[in-house]
């Protein structure tokens, strides 16, 4: 094997102890925060009927799939965990009492362009709800996403959250520049989620082209770039009618996120679409105050997905929190554990005729649920002590021949340093 195909595929990653480790802290932290909201872990496989995840809105993730066919199946590695949970509720719908509370820690896989905080796979922390319409879901979601920057010991004000409404998008431009193309608001919604990525010039330039599917004028995709400049939710009022539904959801999520003492942290964002053609209502962004880095977590409502996989319309809304930009804001803001490795004890035999009773002695402390490194090999006791320290054990067990003639064994604290003598057979 050439030393070039001993490196992991490109855009994927090797966990050594000391990184699994850290990525076992993160995940304990969301694990932590979902419980404490009362929701319940599922899964599903890692691969998924392509099918699932193929949608006609043009969307980056459709081209990003990694899929293959065999044996008559058209399969794919699933890029996202939405489709795949809203496959698991369709299946059982009838007999599941909603609302359900739902997370999910995922591996995940994109082909696409590599960044800071992006590679082609990536787990995600994904928490959903399903059978509830008001917003008090999305409050609920967004609680729990500032419960888990808590969690991880971010300061508040690290992290904000931007919001938006896709129902009060599409209210506004259906009821202006779309009023006789509404078929063409999702391929819309797709390229102006671009427009951080692009910027607003070549965000006009598909709006304008036929080819992307929507053709505006240019002074109609003007005005739907001036429209997503509004940075307050008065000035999105203003393309609405006074009584717009989607206009008091966001009022009264507004409010319940005062309730959960997270509003201040929450801004409106005309701007925020999300780029996946399922989102039906409020859209929501979570990003580092300092604007160094890409989206740490996104989500919304998606009341009609379970309709186009072919079941009934279920409300639903959710969010995918992914680990690579989070680690990277915990490195930047020196808020990553260096997380030691935890081993309560060490047995050494001095000489081979000791093996038999240290492993007796080692499976004892085992059975008692300890963390036991037995030592493969005995000779001089300063390099097990070594070995002892360098693992991070908090006790070394010595069995020599004068102890074992007795039925005894040493014990130091290598904490302290202390010393004792116990019976083996206890």
């Amino acid at each position: 094997m050439s030393p070039k195909n001993l490196k992991a595929p490109r855009g994927t990653r090797d966990f050594y102890p000391d990184e699994y480790r850290q990525r076992e802290w993160l995940f304990d932290c969301f694990r932590r925060v979902a419980h404490r909201f009362a929701f319940e872990e599922v899964d599903a496989p890692m691969l998924e009927d392509a099918e699932l995840f193929i949608r006609k809105a043009g969307e980056e993730i459709v081209d990003q799939l990694y899929h293959f066919e065999t044996h008559g199946h058209h399969l794919a590695l699933r890029p996202e965990m939405t489709p795949s949970i809203a496959r698991l509720v369709m299946a059982r719908a009838e007999a599941l009492r909603m609302p359900l509370r739902w997370f999910t820690i995922t591996q995940n896989w994109r082909y696409e362009r590599m960044q800071r905080g992006r590679k082609r796979e990536h787990f995600q922390w994904n928490m959903d709800i399903w059978g509830e319409p008001g917003v008090a879901a999305e409050a609920e979601l967004i609680g729990a996403l500032f419960s888990a920057v808590d969690e991880m010991g971010l300061p508040r004000g690290t992290v904000r959250v931007r919001l938006n409404s896709r129902a009060l998008l599409e209210e506004s431009l259906r009821g202006g520049v779309l009023r006789d193309r509404p078929e063409t608001f999702e391929p819309l919604c797709i390229v102006i989620d671009k427009l951080e990525k692009i910027g607003p010039e070549a965000v006009l330039e598909q709006l304008t082209s036929r080819e992307a599917g929507i053709g505006l004028s240019e002074a109609a995709a003007e005005g739907v770039l001036a429209m997503l400049g509004a940075k307050h939710l008065d000035e999105a009022a203003a393309h609405v009618a006074d009584d717009s539904e989607a206009l008091a959801d966001l009022r009264r999520l507004f409010e319940l996120l005062d309730a959960y003492g997270v509003g201040d942290h929450v801004i409106f964002d005309a701007s925020v679409v999300r780029g996946l053609a399922y989102y039906t209502g409020i859209v929501f962004e979570a990003f580092d105050a300092a604007g160094q880095l890409r989206s740490i977590c996104g989500g919304g409502r998606y009341d009609r997905l379970s309709e186009t996989l072919g079941g009934k319309a279920i409300p639903a809304v959710g969010f995918g929190f992914g680990d690579m930009v989070i680690a990277e804001l915990l490195r930047d803001q020196k808020r990553m554990p260096e997380i030691p490795r935890r081993v309560d004890d060490f047995v050494f035999a001095f000489e081979d005729a000791q093996r038999e009773k240290a492993i007796r002695l080692a499976s004892r402390l085992r059975s008692g649920d300890r963390r036991v490194e037995l030592a493969f090999e005995g000779g001089r006791l300063k390099r097990a002590l070594a070995d002892a320290n360098r693992i991070g054990a908090q006790r070394i067990w010595m069995l020599g021949p004068d102890e074992a003639d007795r039925g005894m064994v040493r014990v130091r604290d290598l904490s302290s340093g202390e010393e004792r003598e116990e019976p083996l057979s206890e």
